[in-house]
């Protein structure tokens, strides 16, 4: 075996192996969310303009002929007459999304994303014109305009080109500002929720464990696997959940295997455990070499030049490999050495790990993606 696949293997695992890793605490703000501070999704419809040739073609593209249209009447100039006249690849629409922060308030500023929705071929220099950005209900609550960055290289020859990144998307920094804001007191009420991003009963309780011997008292409470409720009687609401976002806590966590068969990552959680399992694998390869030869006859013997076809067939049965036994009950430290003491890499391994799986070995949840 190669000294590679050892050492993307140990890349692979070598975070979930270090008992800092596995025994580290986090602070509450990093695993769990408070329940209504949270970002609202906006999207919008506009035109980019200034392209050099790289828009929308506007005999195909015909929501960007109308827009364009649409706009240059809203300024004062008449083109239905000369609408089938026009024709310019400088103009492009596209789609504008934007993450309207908690507690964005009037004036504000934030990052807005673009792309393209017709057939143009880069959006680089281009400038987007004035976007309402609406949420779900239908309300404007930003407005973007500004330059596109997309970050994108694109280069186009006679007879070939290079592309890298994607020059029909792009973004605009701070290209939005806030028009409405979002309505949410953080202080009314007697009781607030924490929400956990993974959930986990018993992270859950730790975390109401943890509060409550900060605290003083029961203030918290968990009432099911994503949700910590507080309450906040007599307290000063917003001093009382800094208090806790700096809490440490352990989080718990499912065995789990998670495997990515398009780049051969396997990643281990730390509780994942094997029953006792043996375990050969080999693959069976073959290996054809043509190495043709020229042979030339002698000058006085006549002949002609002729050329020989010589074939090498090599097999390799990969005899050497033996049946291993991976013991029951051992850490994930000790499985990782186990099955690199097989000699297979990362492609194998995911292909064992199923397998074990399916035979019912693997005490763990397995993931392929």
């Amino acid at each position: 075996m190669s000294g590679l696949p050892r050492q993307f293997l140990a890349l692979v695992f070598i975070l979930l192996l270090s008992p800092a890793g596995v025994l580290a605490q986090v602070r509450i703000k990093d695993i769990a969310d408070v329940e209504g501070m949270r970002e609202n999704q906006l999207v919008g419809y506009g035109l980019v303009v200034g392209l050099n040739g790289t828009g929308d073609k506007l005999r195909s593209a015909v929501f960007t002929r109308q827009s364009l249209i649409g706009v240059l009447e809203r300024l004062g100039v008449n083109t239905r007459d000369q609408e089938r006249q026009l024709d310019t690849r400088n103009v492009a629409a596209v789609m504008v999304t934007a993450n309207l922060p908690a507690f964005a308030r009037t004036g504000s500023r934030i990052d807005i994303a673009v792309s393209a929705l017709g057939d143009a071929t880069n959006l680089t220099g281009g400038m987007l014109l004035v976007t309402p950005l609406l949420a779900a209900d239908g309300e404007v609550y930003a407005v973007a305009q500004g330059p596109i960055v997309t970050g994108a290289v694109s280069a186009r020859g006679a007879a070939g080109s290079v592309t890298r990144g994607v020059p029909t998307s792009g973004r605009i920094a701070n290209g939005a500002t806030v028009e409405r804001e979002v309505a949410y007191s953080f202080a009314s009420g007697d009781r607030l929720r924490l929400s956990l991003r993974n959930p986990d009963l018993t992270t859950a309780r730790r975390i109401a464990a943890v509060i409550n011997r900060t605290a003083g008292g029961t203030p918290a409470t968990a009432t099911d696997p994503r949700t910590v409720s507080l309450s906040l009687a007599g307290r000063d609401s917003v001093a009382f959940i800094a208090q806790i976002e700096q809490l440490r806590v352990e989080p718990d966590q499912i065995a789990r295997v998670v495997i990515e068969e398009a780049s051969g990552t396997i990643v281990m959680g730390a509780n994942v455990r094997l029953s006792t399992v043996a375990i050969a694998q080999g693959n069976l390869t073959i290996r054809i070499t043509e190495t043709p030869q020229v042979v030339q006859p002698n000058a006085l013997a006549g002949g002609q030049t002729a050329v020989v076809q010589r074939t090498d067939v090599q097999v390799d049965d990969q005899s050497e490999r033996r049946l291993g036994i991976l013991r029951g009950a051992v850490t994930l430290e000790d499985l990782v050495r186990g099955l690199n003491g097989l000699g297979i890499g990362p492609r194998d391994m995911i292909t064992i790990l199923q397998t074990i799986k399916a035979a019912g070995a693997l005490q763990a949840e397995l993931e392929v993606r």
